[in-house]
This record gives structure tokens, sequence and C-alpha cells, in this order.
């Protein structure tokens, strides 16, 4: 990896040399090998120079899952610009609004995704496109939008269709030289549910260097030893589909995508395709192995999505807390991070125990989006994450105990939700538990557990008794819920909504037992 420079670009070029025959990703209805990427890439990287992006460019792509994001991801890093996934979950003013913050001066999209009408959205997103007299575009509320591009047959006056003049292979060639490792690759926005969006930024050196481990961690996980394919259950307008697209540029990877998650589909793509694994979360795993065909299939190359956890986190975990996903702002990766785990004084704790974790150094996010780096980095350029983690003698994992927020205080003790989910999901009758701390006159909160069963129903009674052995008496729920496992909400990411969950409880439109 330090042989070449550390770029989106240098890296889509070796893996082409190395295997550009092998195939990169596989949708319902399409097959893309390394190879095509970079053609495909490299025409839309000529098309965008011909039209003035180029270094710098903030580009917004809005797609799902699929081909199409992949090859204009990689024709955007190309030239330098910087790529700006957008959530396919945007409603029209999230699209407005993300496309301000983040500067957005070119806009790509199809003519639908999924099922929205893209051209009739982006209208309702900006009200000014029906007064534009032609493609360059003027609109009060993105200022720096001057062009929006419609890959599709959609036409309408204010859109620019993909045709016309493209610059020489040698400019594109000589632009794609000028890339370096400092510059700005990409700008991921977080998917928390309150506030705006934060935009974080990584450089093409970060964005390599963090990948770079994702194939040896998947070889891993799947304890597969044949090369992998790999379900990618992850949007790629998240990190964590950024992880997958740009981790199977550093080792041969197939990724099974799908513009929209389906259970069906994606055990179509399973056995079909003889995937070794699935990187997702844990709620779509819990729905595939829900369906109904879910008995009668042929799942022998991926065993881990028939027995194994349904978190890929908790995978050989000695304590019953799951390794740590990572987070946005280092890229989906820690291996060239420098990191402290501290306590509330600030104080470097020991190993083993419980306390935040700062991070810093060149696998960290350059910054947030429009924040002075004072605002986000320490005064010794430590970004505190809020995670509470600890580490094990001689295991360089990381293990991720819960945010700081979603720890319940119960009659003054600190209970991790995390903990108590481990041991109880471990119970052959139990299929998800979800745990989360619901206010109490006298304790201040008590523990609730959130229960998705295993089959037709289960005894709570048995399920309480066999935590009380495992488990200290004030970690023991002391209120139990019952659910469907399409009752436990979720994010637009994927990840569990504790704070919605919490919300239901209380307001007793569960039935409470």
């Amino acid at each position: 990896m330090d042989l070449e420079p550390l770029t989106v670009p240098a890296l889509l070029s070796r893996a082409v040399r190395e295997h550009g025959d092998r195939t990169y990703v596989i949708t319902p209805t399409e097959r893309l090998t390394y190879a095509a990427a970079d053609r495909r890439s490299a025409e839309l990287a000529r098309w965008l120079l011909a039209r003035g992006a180029g270094k710098g460019s903030r580009i917004g792509l809005f797609f799902p899952n699929g081909a199409e994001w992949v090859t204009w991801w990689l024709a955007v890093s190309r030239i330098g610009a910087i790529a700006v996934p957008l959530s396919t979950l945007y409603r029209a003013a999230e699209i407005a609004k993300v496309a301000r913050l983040a500067d957005i001066t070119v806009l790509v999209a199809p003519a639908r995704v999924l099922t929205i009408g893209v051209a009739d959205t982006l209208e309702a997103a900006f009200p000014e496109l029906n007064r534009q007299q032609n493609t360059r575009l003027e609109i009060a509320a993105a200022p720096f939008l001057r062009t929006i591009v419609l890959t599709g047959d959609e036409t309408r006056r204010w859109a620019t269709r993909l045709d016309g003049d493209s610059v020489s292979s040698d400019i594109q060639s000589a632009a794609e030289a000028e890339v370096s490792p400092a510059d700005i690759a990409i700008m991921v926005h977080t998917s928390g549910s309150t506030a705006d969006p934060k935009g974080v930024l990584h450089t093409h050196g970060t964005l390599v260097r963090q990948t770079s481990t994702w194939p040896a961690a998947i070889r891993a996980v799947t304890g597969s030893p044949a090369d992998p394919v790999i379900l990618s259950a992850m949007p790629f307008f998240w990190i964590g589909g950024v992880l997958a697209a740009m981790g199977a540029l550093h080792a041969p990877i197939t990724l099974l995508v799908m513009a929209r998650l389906d259970a069906g589909i994606a055990l179509d793509l399973v056995e079909a395709e003889r995937a070794t694994g699935i990187v997702g979360w844990p709620a779509f795993t819990l729905r595939m192995r829900e369906h109904p065909s879910f008995g009668e299939r042929d799942l022998t190359s991926a065993p881990m999505l028939r027995d194994g956890p349904l978190d890929i986190a908790m995978t050989d975990v000695p304590d019953g807390f799951p390794v740590h996903r990572t987070m946005s702002e280092t890229a989906g990766g820690f291996a060239y991070t420098e990191m402290k785990i501290v306590d509330s004084a600030g104080m470097a704790v020991t190993d083993g125990t419980v306390g935040e974790l700062l991070v810093r150094g060149v696998g960290v996010m350059a910054g947030y989006n429009k924040r002075e780096r004072g605002e986000t980095f320490d005064a010794d350029g430590w970004y505190h994450t809020g995670d509470r983690v600890y580490r094990r003698a001689d295991d360089p994992r990381l293990f991720y105990v819960g945010r700081t927020s979603e720890m319940i205080k119960t009659s003054g003790a600190n209970v991790s939700p995390l903990e108590v989910e481990a041991v109880i999901e471990s119970f052959d009758d139990i299929a998800q538990c979800v745990v989360v701390g619901l206010d109490h006159v006298e304790r201040g909160e008590e523990v609730c557990a959130v229960l998705v069963p295993a089959a037709d129903g289960v005894d709570v009674d048995s399920v309480a008794l066999r935590t009380r052995e495992v488990l200290s008496t004030y970690k023991v729920p002391t209120r139990w819920v019952t659910v469907s496992s399409d009752q436990i909400p979720t994010l637009a990411s994927g990840k569990l909504n504790r704070k919605a969950l919490r919300a239901w409880i209380s307001s007793r439109e569960a039935e409470v037992r």
C-alpha cells in the first residue's frame, strides 16, 4: 500500500492491474468487474472535467446501492473532487438542506430512485428550478449548486444530460496525477436522530489507510477460506457502505448489493452467488432468518448467516461486549489511529477498565464540514468520541460498552445495555433483545428488556430466572416487553433507535409485563 500514492485512483489502478477481470459488484440485474468499473468511471471523469469539475468540487451523488453509485463515486474521486453521497431516504427538504450545508456544485442522480421520481422530488426540494431558463442554475436556497445531472431518460429544462464532449485521456491522466493523499475525498453525513447531520470529511490518505484492513477483517469474521463474496447490507451513502466499496478495492472481494434491503432478494443473491458472509445491522440479519424460505435455502457457503451471532461484532468476544465497529469519524477502521481510554478526569485507565475513547492521528477525520478545528478536537488534537470502551491485555481489539448517553443509571449503579443484551440473546428461545432504561420514581431508572422470541412465544419468568443466574441483581431487568421484530424501531441507517423504543414503551403502546 505504501509503494503507491494513498489515493482512490491509485488504489483502483492497482486493483485493475492485479485482478481486473474479477467481479467487483453484483446486483440483482448487473455484474461489474474491476476493469469495467475503471473504464466506466474514466469516461465519467472525462465528462466531468470537460464541464469544469475538478479538484475540490463538491459533487452530490443521489443513487441507491448499485453499480452506478460505484462508478460515479470512482469518477469523482479520480479527478480530486469531493464525493458527497446523499441518502436515498432523504425527503425533498432534507435534500435541499444537505445540498446547502455541503455547498454542492454538481448533483448527479438517475431518473428514478426506487419508487421516487427524482425530477419531481428535486423540484419540490428547490422550487426555483421551475424558473430556470437553462441548465446553468441559480438557486438562492443552494447558492453553489450550478448543475443537476439526470442520468436516465427524464428531461427537464433545468437538467443537464449525460452527453456532449469530454476531455482527452491525457487530460484525465494528468488530473489524476495531481490527486494527493492530503486532498479531501469524501464528505459522509452522520445519521443521527436529531439536529442537522454533520459532514465528516476524510482525505484520500485516511480513506485508503483505514479501509486497508477490511479484507482481513472480513475473512476473520466469516471464517471462510473461499474468496470473499459479501452481502453488503449497508448503504453506500454512509460509512459502512463506503467501507465495503473501498475495502473491496484492496483485495478481490465481490460485493452483493441491492437498491433496497429486501430479505427475499438478499437470500436469492446469497444462494445464487455462494456468498461467504454478510455485513449489515443485526435487524436485517434477523429479517433474513425470519423469512419463510430461510430454512429451505442452501446457505452452506455462509455458515455465519445461519449459525453466527446476529451482530457480527459479537463474533468471538470474551465478555459479552461487542467489538467496537468504529465510526464515521475514523472511516471505518482503527488501524492507523492513535487511541486513549480515559476516566472522567481525563486520566488514562488500565486494561480491563471502562472509559471514554479518544482518537487522533492520520486515521481520524480531517474535521467536520464548516466547523473550526477547535470545535472538534481538543488542544492536544484528540477527538472525544463519547464511546465507552475497554481493552484486554494482549488483545488489540476495543470492546464497546455503549455511548455515555446510553448507560442506564439505576439506584446509583451504571448498567450497560449491551452486557444485559448479550446474556439474554445467548438463550435459545430469544432471537433478539434490546435493553433500555425507563424513568422510575425510586431508582431513577429501571432496566427494561424488550424481547423478540425465537419461536411463537416465550416464558418471560424463565428468561428472568436464567438472567439472574448470570448477572448481578441490579443489572437484571425489572420490566419485560415481548414484541415482534418489526415493532423494534430503527433509524434510517438500520441502527437500533433506542430513543424511539423508550418513548414507545413509556407511552404504553406496548404490552408491558
